[in-house]
């Protein structure tokens, strides 16, 4: 579905997907080596950060998993996501002689694998790589030699189903003369398989879950307005939004059994399914708003959203003229009987944010103060996803600074 001039959404849509092939379930980490062979796959290098791969509990049921296929392991990835750490990572590739990356962990890791996977298809040196993303903000994507990505996550971020990813340099670590932000994104990108082990994400720990929970579960809520919603979309996230936000809340009420972590699984696959496509993306105004206050501060991702999310739903609902499918999101969370379906919207998804022990206000976290917002709220109203928000709506950066305002 499009905007149309008038504001109202255009039922005519074209929707184009080709997802990875998906393993859900306890224990199904066990049959990663099956799928390599199924795709003729050798030789395998898991991509991690030094405390998944440190974790036995985590990496032993991997290891076993990929048998004779396990050639070497990269555990060196960090949450800033630094070219540098991906050109280290495509040497430890070529010195495995590996032919597929497994990224395990968080979508850290992830977006490190997909780097990884660009240098090595043209073998293109740090300071080429370096000169090219301090110039453009990304790196060019081959045509040929992707190596294919099977990813296994430990976190709820919601990045295991995409062909985009973030990378930052600096002048510390690559050939660039100033930090810069930025990804790389193509249809060859998206990971050849995702295997959604509830016994791996168990280990990980609540405060870590928590955060990332918020940034997944958003994806359903932004998915549900975005301008280029389809019916296929509306489908995935409506009963992904329903049977995650139930998990959820049970996590929340601290139940760690299996049943609840393959509810927030079987939701997180659902929001995320087709949410990535060939030259777009239903990432909207919350995942701009996130860009901006993390895109200088220290603020954890997933704990931006969870702040600002009730009031950017707030600010789209008042909006005269903005299409923000209150019902539809009020039928996703269960509130469609509501007297006021906009504010039990807000409402249900300030319970889910509270019940994972969330903060709720900027001023209580290492984000940007209000000397700072004028800025921020530039960067959200510039932000690539913002092309995405609710069809009617023409925000300004002073609308957004009232936002930043409502959540200090």
């Amino acid at each position: 579905m499009t905007p149309s001039r008038s504001g109202a959404r255009d039922p005519a849509f074209r929707f184009e997907y080709q997802p990875p092939a998906i393993r859900f379930g306890s224990g199904c980490v066990d049959d990663l080596e099956a799928e390599l062979e199924r795709r003729g796959l050798e030789r395998a290098l898991i991509v991690c950060g030094s405390t998944v791969g440190s974790t036995a509990a985590v990496m032993e049921p991997v290891r076993s998993g990929l048998g004779d296929r396990l050639a070497g392991v990269f555990d060196e990835t960090t949450s800033k996501k630094r070219l540098a750490t991906a050109v280290d990572g495509r040497d430890a590739l070529e010195a495995a002689d590996a032919d597929v990356l497994v990224s395990l962990g968080g979508g850290s890791s992830l977006d490190v694998a997909t780097v990884i996977s660009v240098l090595a298809a043209d073998d293109r040196s740090h300071e080429d790589a370096g000169s090219e993303f301090a110039a453009r903000g990304t790196l060019t994507v081959p045509d040929d030699g992707l190596l294919p990505i099977v990813t296994v996550p430990t976190t709820l971020a919601g990045a295991d189903l995409s062909m985009v990813a973030g990378i930052t340099a600096g002048p510390d670590s690559s050939p660039v003369d100033e930090e810069r932000r930025g990804g790389v994104s193509d249809p060859g990108l998206m990971p050849a398989g995702a295997f959604y082990d509830p016994e791996l994400v168990e280990t990980t720990p609540r405060s870590v879950l928590a955060g990332s929970a918020m940034n997944g579960f958003d994806k359903g809520i932004e998915t549900l307005y975005a301008s280029n919603a389809t019916p296929v979309t509306d489908a995935t996230a409506r009963h992904g939004l329903e049977t995650f936000g139930d998990g959820l809340r049970a996590f929340g009420d601290g139940d760690r059994d299996t049943e609840t972590f393959e509810a927030i699984l079987e939701g997180l696959i659902l929001v995320q399914y087709g949410i990535s496509r060939p030259g777009e993306t239903t990432a909207s105004i919350v995942h701009a708003f996130g860009h901006g206050l993390t895109r200088t501060e220290d603020i954890q991702q997933g704990v931006a959203h969870a702040i600002v999310v009730p009031h950017v739903l707030e600010y789209l609902f008042e909006r005269d003229g903005v299409d923000a499918r209150s019902g539809t999101l009020a039928n996703a969370l269960g509130v469609e009987n509501a007297a006021d379906q906009a504010a039990a919207v807000v409402e249900s998804v300030t319970e889910v944010r509270d019940a994972l022990g969330l903060p709720s206000r900027l001023r209580d976290v290492d984000g940007p103060d209000r000397s700072e917002f004028s800025a921020v709220a530039e960067m959200v109203l510039n932000d690539p996803f913002m092309v995405n928000a609710p069809p009617g709506l023409d925000p300004t950066v002073g609308d957004l600074e009232g936002v930043l305002e409502a959540a200090w």
